[in-house]
């Protein structure tokens, strides 16, 4: 794949992943801690309000960016390496594999009520999907840099 439509893929997947990275950086240090202190009373309501709010926010970022790893790593883009594609899609895998069955099933866990030991577990194996994400952010941003 060369010219514009690889430049607006590997720009698509940047904006992503680079979004994404963001998100789980926040999610991470800020919102998951958070959740501690919310009340017990008030904690069903608050869990699956999260989790719609915010599948509004991840669930266009990580259909473009999975859209995006797949198009590269079949289509590469002249001047990116194959084991650059083949390391982003593992990176993708696994971020995405996280949210699939650990993370989403852990907050479904939580919709029934605040568990300490859930929110620390969440908490924990979230750091697979942020050390996922902000692989694929810099990934993301190095096939453009070469591509360009």
């Amino acid at each position: 794949m060369t010219g514009s439509i690889a430049e607006a893929v590997l720009i698509a997947q940047v904006l992503a992943s680079v979004g994404m990275f963001g998100v789980i950086w926040t999610i991470q240090l800020v919102h998951y801690p958070l959740m501690a202190h919310i009340p017990a009373t008030a904690f069903v309501a608050y869990e699956r309000r999260h989790t719609k709010a915010i599948a509004l926010i991840v669930g266009p970022l990580m259909a473009i960016e999975g859209l995006c790893v797949l198009v590269v790593f079949f289509a590469r883009p002249s001047g990116i390496p194959f084991w650059l594609s083949l390391i982003g899609g593992i990176a993708e895998a696994v971020a995405i594999g996280t949210t699939a069955f650990v993370s989403a099933p852990l907050h479904g866990r939580l919709e029934n009520g605040f568990d300490a030991a859930l929110l620390s577990r969440l908490i924990l194996t979230n750091w697979i999907r942020t050390i996922a994400w902000t692989a694929r952010g810099i990934i993301a941003v190095a096939m453009l840099v070469l591509f360009l």
